[in-house]
Parts: structure tokens; C-alpha cells; sequence
């Protein structure tokens, strides 16, 4: 793999994708990769369908359809994503997250690796049972839509639901697909919530957000703990741990002055989190993969 990858990445500085012939990974199933497949008398390397789709990642390509080479073989195509279709490259200061940017195409729910850890987290804070639920960088609502999913329809309905963005035109859908008369949406600076006076929360939810470099992020974060968070209350913070790029989501987050994926400042966010969650009396765990879940739940 490691010659495999040393070519692959001097292909890609003069070509658009890259293309060749491997043994079918449907063949010698359970193998790990590196081990030796035989087959009539010829002697193959096996390699799965993720670890070819781990090495599109890491090239910043698309893996295309595999095509049929031969009884035991396969061709894999690479076509490398153009990097500047992404909203993370955009300049947009008022509606960089609004209805007509880039962003808006992002169905995070449709990503399994999002939405396993999610789902999880919500399941760990026992969702069902709070009362009332605010979400910071709520955008148009995708997060309180998955709420809406696991839940009856009785228990959805007995939750009060506050979402706060600042793209005007993300929260006007974000009103449309709430309209049950059980949500609010306000388009504000999470900086300035206390003129909101919006009292206490059972849980409260924030992905992506808290690490905008327009928050004060260790203040803001302790001012939602002591003032916000009701005395039993849950917390779920979700840090981005990939980029949108071209329709697909990234492994790593891009750091600053690094031209790789490096997660010292990541790590020590959530580190402390963690820690501040843990000395009010939490039981913090984390989890998840392309977005990493800090789940902050009460011990009573």
C-alpha cells in the first residue's frame, strides 16, 4: 500500500484520476488487508472495498463504481474533488450558512457516520424525557428534525423547542418546517443571549458551532452550564471532525498553518469541556468519528 500510495499521489499532480486493476474484495472475505489471496496458482493482495474507499478519502477523491476486469479482478477509478467547492472557502460573512450558500446542499442526517453518533448521543440523554430543548446554530433545523423522527408524536409535541441561528434565511425555513406551534426560532448573536431572557433548559445542543472564531468559546460555554442548564440538565456539543468538499464529507479537521488535518486545538476543546463538565458533577463521554460528541449527563 505504501507504493501504491506514493504513486497515487504522484499521478494526481498532473491528472484528474486515477485508475487501476485490483482483486476483487468480494473475493477472500474476511481477509485483512495485506494478506495473500491464491487463486489458481496466482498469488493476489487482498485489500476491502473500505480500505479502498479509506484511500479515496485520504487522496481527496471520489471513488467511482468499480467495473468487472476479469473472473477475479476489478478496476477501481479515482477522480479527484475540486477543493474549491466548498463552503469553508467562502467569504460570505452575513449568510455563509444561509439558504443559497453552499452549505445549504448538507444533509448531515444522511451521513452514517453523523447520525449513528447522534442518534447515540440522544439516546444517552434520554431525550424523550426533557421538557425544553435549545439548540445554538440551530440553521434550518435538521437537528430538531431528527428529534421529531425517534420520538412519538405525543411525547415530540410535549418538548418546548428554542433554536437559535444567525442566517436570517436559514431560519425562516427552520419556522416552516416547525410550524407545529412548539418550536421558536430567533435570529440572533449567541453572544448576546441573555437579552433574550430565555430561562433554563433540560438540554441543550450545539454542533459545530461553539468553535466559530466570532464566539468567545470558554465563556459562552460556561455561561450555558451555569446559567442556561436547568439542575438535571444534559448537554450534547458536537465538534466537526472533517470538511465538505465537493459533496462528500472529509475525515479531519483542516487546522490553521497546517496544509494536513492536525487536531491539537480540537483535542483541547473538547479536553476542556470535558473537564469543566466533569468538576459541575457530569458524567462526560465522547464519541463519534467525522464529528466528535461530547455528551454531558447529570449524576444524581
Amino acid at each position: 500500500m505504501n507504493t501504491i500510495l506514493a504513486w497515487a499521489h504522484e499521478t494526481l499532480k498532473e491528472s484528474d484520476h486515477l485508475t487501476f486493476e485490483v482483486l476483487n474484495p468480494d473475493i477472500g472475505r474476511g481477509s485483512y488487508a495485506g494478506e495473500s489471496v491464491i487463486i489458481d496458482d496466482a498469488t493476489y493482495v487482498y485489500r476491502s472495498y473500505k480500505a479502498w474507499s479509506d484511500l479515496g478519502e485520504l487522496l481527496f477523491c471520489r471513488m467511482l463504481t468499480p467495473k468487472p476486469a476479469s473472473e477475479h479482478t476489478i478496476i477501481l477509478t479515482y477522480e479527484k474533488l475540486d477543493l474549491s467547492d466548498s463552503f469553508h472557502r467562502s467569504q460570505e460573512k452575513e449568510e455563509k450558512y444561509g439558504t443559497a450558500s453552499r452549505f445549504a446542499a448538507i444533509r448531515k442526517n444522511e451521513e452514517p457516520a453523523f447520525l449513528s453518533a447522534y442518534l447515540r448521543a440522544l439516546r444517552s440523554v434520554k431525550v424523550g424525557e426533557k421538557k425544553r430543548i435549545l439548540n445554538l446554530g440551530i440553521n434550518t433545523g435538521d437537528e430538531f428534525d431528527l428529534i421529531r423522527q425517534i420520538l412519538s408524536h405525543e411525547e415530540y409535541m410535549n418538548l418546548s423547542l428554542v433554536g437559535i441561528d444567525h442566517s436570517e434565511s436559514a431560519i425562516s425555513v427552520a419556522r416552516e418546517r416547525f410550524n407545529e406551534g412548539n418550536a421558536t426560532f430567533y435570529v440572533y448573536d449567541i453572544n448576546d443571549l441573555a437579552s433574550l431572557n430565555l430561562g433554563r433548559f433540560d438540554l441543550i445542543i450545539t454542533i459545530g458551532t461553539l468553535q466559530s472564531s466570532t464566539l468567545e468559546f470558554k465563556s459562552l460555554f460556561a455561561s450555558l452550564v451555569q446559567e442556561y442548564l436547568s439542575k438535571e440538565g444534559a448537554m450534547i456539543l458536537g465538534f466537526p471532525n472533517c470538511r465538505w468538499i465537493g459533496g462528500e464529507m472529509i475525515y479531519g479537521a483542516k487546522a490553521p498553518n497546517y496544509p494536513y488535518s492536525e487536531m491539537s486545538i480540537l483535542v483541547k476543546d473538547i479536553y476542556y469541556c470535558k473537564k469543566y463538565l466533569q468538576q459541575k458533577k457530569f458524567r462526560a463521554t465522547v464519541t463519534g468519528k467525522d464529528y466528535l460528541f461530547l455528551t454531558g449527563t447529570k449524576i444524581v
